[in-house]
């Protein structure tokens, strides 16, 4: 049985709007963030939320009834979300992306389907990379075609929000051999999701498992994605734009729960002050903090209004394409410092009472920690050092 879609979907139409909308759907998740992170209970409530305020379709193009908000306000969104929820705020960034990839590759016609549907109230999520193989690349999932209906076999896994989807985007072999994109009916027969995702952190972004047993496959909605790779594209560091978003929310998160935690916070009986907050190291530290996460708000601006740039022209060049995976590099670089180094000094500065279970603290340094390890920064670093010292131009993946 299909997800029932609401009928009161609000159509957001300018970039205030979908500020002012995400502020809405992060008060909400922000009541129950604790009790879900420790529970592990999944954020149904939130995220058709997020839906029915019109943020799924932001960035659909102008002429496909969408508000195509800048780069800079997406940015800016996923940062008001994460910052309230980040198991949350990371559950709607592959569906950013898929629809972006849509936009590049897809027909007249798919485009005009699939961001009608989404627009309506439908939710994409993706059927992560295969377990055990030699790396994320590697695709054994198969598409068969038998008298002309078409059939998909194989297992994914790190599928985030696939528990929450009503299409699943699964990249598979094609009966030609080449590689696409099929968006898969969550609910078609011989489907089966699977919410095992047991990791420390990010608890609730439904990001486990994916089987899928002999579906059938609309040929409609089998993109080729083989256009991605003829011409020079931001795919990369759009996709990318979005993690260095939830990043920098979650150390805005543990910014503000740091300098709470400090008033609270009994001083060091050598320190001769009467507050924690007047402590002389304390000071530095907060001060420390509060520059790298300026830096990387400052940073995330920048690659945002880069990309915003390059939307504005009819075609780009490699060069080009190359300059934003840089600018966008650069300040994931600086978002992962910047979540995590707050979030640990969240509870050293905290001091004991911080770690207590009942304040939930330390969700904050389980998050960062999780969901910076999807993009290890020190390729990034690697790639940085490669393109300023060797000229040598980044990979054109979603990874960089």
């Amino acid at each position: 049985m299909s997800r029932i879609i609401p009928k009161n979907i609000r159509i957001i139409e300018n970039d205030q709007e979908a500020i002012n909308a995400a502020y809405q759907v992060a008060d909400f998740a922000l009541e129950g963030r604790n009790e879900r992170d420790q529970k592990r209970s999944l954020p149904f409530a939130e995220v058709d939320l997020f839906s029915q305020k019109g943020l799924s379709g932001i960035r659909i193009p102008k002429q496909y009834g969408g508000a195509c908000v800048s780069n800079k306000t997406l940015a800016h969104v996923f940062r008001i979300i994460n910052k309230a929820d980040s198991s949350l705020g990371q559950i709607p960034q592959n569906q950013f992306g898929l629809l972006n990839i849509v936009n590049s590759v897809g027909t007249e016609e798919q485009k005009q389907f699939i961001f009608n549907e989404i627009l309506n109230g439908k939710r994409l999520a993706n059927g992560g990379p295969e377990r055990n193989t030699k790396n994320t690349a590697t695709i054994s999932t198969q598409i068969s075609n038998e008298n002309g209906r078409y059939f998909i076999d194989g297992e994914r896994f790190y599928s985030t929000g696939s528990s929450f989807a009503d299409w699943l985007a699964i990249k598979a072999i094609h009966p030609e051999g080449h590689t696409v994109l099929a968006i898969v009916d969550r609910y078609s027969a011989g489907v089966e999701v699977v919410d095992d995702w047991n990791g420390f952190g990010q608890r609730t972004t439904s990001s486990g498992t994916v089987k899928l047993k002999h579906v059938e496959v609309d040929p409609f909605l089998i993109l080729d994605d083989r256009i991605l790779q003829e011409k020079p594209s931001v795919r990369g560091s759009f996709s990318q734009l979005l993690q260095v978003a939830i990043d920098v929310g979650i150390a805005e998160a543990a910014f503000d729960d740091t300098l709470t935690a400090i008033h609270k916070a009994r001083p060091i009986i050598d320190s001769g002050v009467a507050k924690a907050s007047q402590e002389h190291y304390t000071l530095q530290e907060v001060g420390k903090l509060n520059i790298t996460l300026d830096a990387a708000i400052l940073l995330l601006d920048e690659a945002a209004e880069y990309l915003d740039e390059l939307e504005a022209k009819e075609s780009i060049t490699a060069e080009e394409a190359a300059k934003a995976s840089i600018i966008v590099a650069e300040a994931k670089i600086y978002a992962n410092d910047a979540a995590l180094q707050i979030s640990e000094k969240l509870l050293e500065l905290g001091g004991s009472r911080s770690s207590l279970r009942q304040h939930n603290l330390d969700q904050h340094w389980r998050n960062a920690r999780v969901h910076t390890l999807h993009d290890p920064i020190r390729w990034k670093l690697h790639a940085l050092g490669d393109y300023y010292l060797n000229h040598k131009l980044p990979a054109k993946h979603a990874w960089i």
